[in-house]
């Protein structure tokens, strides 16, 4: 994986610029700052999994990550989950088995 000196491959980089740029500044803000802090280290699988996350609607991935409404059964992926583990406040919106013990 790349350092923080050596620039990232181009399919990092545009993941991390559609991160940052959702069309919601809410999504932006946590969607973009959750792939900026974990691009560098993310496998091949997991950036498929990214890939697929960010096809969602910002409405859905703003309510879930921010615990407004929880994540749907269907939508769930290790990804996902991690993704509203490190966006949540303590607690806020997250499933019980996520949640820190």
């Amino acid at each position: 994986m790349p350092t923080d000196t050596e620039p990232l491959d181009p399919r990092r980089r545009r993941l991390l610029f559609r991160a940052h740029h959702r069309g919601t500044k809410e999504a932006d803000l946590m969607i973009g700052r959750f792939v900026a802090t974990n691009i560098a280290g993310f496998t091949e699988a997991e950036l498929d999994e990214l890939e697929a996350v960010l096809e969602y609607p910002d409405v859905d991935l703003a309510d879930w990550l921010s615990g407004r409404r929880p994540i749907p059964a269907e939508c769930r992926t290790p990804m996902l989950d991690r993704m509203a583990v490190d966006c949540a406040g303590p607690g806020a919106g997250l499933p019980e088995e996520l949640r820190p013990r």
